[in-house]
């Protein structure tokens, strides 16, 4: 463990809301109750409370985003190169907050939570949740913490879209808004892949119509479905300029449907490690979410959606992303600027692909930190 610039060992913290009688309504119409969110929280809230910034996580992400929660972890938080002293999210200034998303498992009420109303776990009892409800429940978490206005609320991939809709729902809560890799709406083609890896889970025999918690999970469906969706992340560059044709631990094909290329081997071991730490019904529940999201159609259009927004915005994408590709982020800042709505727009060069929101440190660092500074004076003024 390497605690150098970092915010070293943070705890995880659970808020639980929406207790019987009063559950949480959800978008599709089904109540939720009661409703526990994992979190951390990184630096200290200024005694104004105005330095809070809401980080949103992507698909696989959860609660840690930063540091690390024993000295025995190996690694640090999903996004620790962005979140720590001098760094973007610097905690020597912010008081940053990251929750598991309603639906996780991470912590988070999710299908694999027990249902208070059977004693047993939701499995697909539980209600399909949106993006919009897993707003609304940091909404809840964040007024717990005392804070009135977000500083600013950031998020790449599924972070993005909570993002857009934190300032469509809680206008007046959100001063600065970063939606990084995003869409407004999911293309016929990513919901394709999500289907297909929703497809891989339910067609293994240990799924049994999510009723495996207790028994043998459905590992070989869920690694098949990260492989997937870990394809879609990358770029063609970037594969390339990794894998090439390189073989596997080998110097010719053999010439039989065993490993070959080093290719395969990284798209088994993503897989492989990725069912160690998450659950095949939360994937069913989160893909489906974003399957969903869809701002134009809720409210008649894009333009539409941002009627009321007053976030200052800052949106972001990247050149060699074909997952959400750049004229998605160019669709919503037209329709901000329809709306007078102050937005800057970069499209940073990269081979990373979709993740690059996760590794272009550097180029993110400077982007958000002035933003953040900037931003922060202009709507004190």
């Amino acid at each position: 463990m390497s605690t150098e610039g970092s915010v070293g060992i943070v705890e995880t913290k659970y808020f639980t809301f929406a207790e019987a009688p009063d559950k949480m309504e959800l978008e599709g119409g089904h109540k939720l109750g009661p409703v526990t969110l994992a979190y951390e929280t990184y630096g200290k809230l200024s005694p104004s409370g105005d330095n809070a910034i809401l980080i949103c996580h992507a698909l696989s992400g959860d609660a840690h985003a930063a540091g690390y929660n024993s000295p025995e972890d190996k690694k640090p938080g999903w996004w620790d190169i962005m979140i720590g002293p001098g760094k973007a999210f610097d905690t020597d200034k912010y008081f940053v907050i990251c929750s598991n998303i309603i639906g996780g498992c991470k912590g988070s009420t999710g299908p694999g939570s027990i249902n208070p109303e059977t004693s047993q776990p939701y499995c697909l009892d539980f209600p399909v949740v949106t993006i919009r409800d897993m707003v609304d429940a940091q909404k809840r978490l964040v007024d717990s913490l005392g804070i009135k206005r977000l500083l600013a609320v950031v998020g790449g991939s599924m972070g993005g879209m909570q993002v857009l809709q934190w300032a469509v729902s809680y206008p007046n809560m959100v001063r600065l808004a970063v939606p990084i890799a995003t869409t407004s709406r999911l293309s016929p083609q990513a919901i394709a892949f999500d289907e297909v890896g929703r497809q891989a889970i339910m067609s293994d025999p240990d799924w049994v119509d999510g009723k495996y918690y207790g028994k043998s999970s459905p590992s070989h469906g869920l690694s098949i479905a990260r492989m997937v969706g870990h394809i879609t992340y990358l770029s063609d560059k970037s594969m390339h300029k990794k894998f090439a044709r390189r073989l596997q631990d080998k110097a010719e094909y053999d010439y039989d449907f065993v490993t070959d290329f080093q290719v395969e081997s990284y798209l088994r071991y993503k897989g492989d490690a990725f069912v160690k730490r998450f659950d095949a019904n939360s994937y069913l529940y989160i893909t489906k979410a974003m399957d969903y999201f869809d701002l134009p159609q809720t409210y008649g259009s894009l333009k539409n959606a941002f009627m009321q927004v007053k976030s200052k915005f800052m949106v972001i994408s990247f050149t060699s992303d074909w997952l959400f590709p750049s004229y998605q982020s160019k669709e919503i800042v037209k329709a901000l600027r329809q709306n007078d709505i102050d937005v800057i727009y970069t499209e940073i060069k990269t081979d990373c692909g979709h993740d690059a929101f996760l590794l272009e440190s550097e180029q993110l660092t400077r982007l958000i930190s002035n933003f953040l500074k900037h931003g922060k004076r202009r709507t004190q003024q």
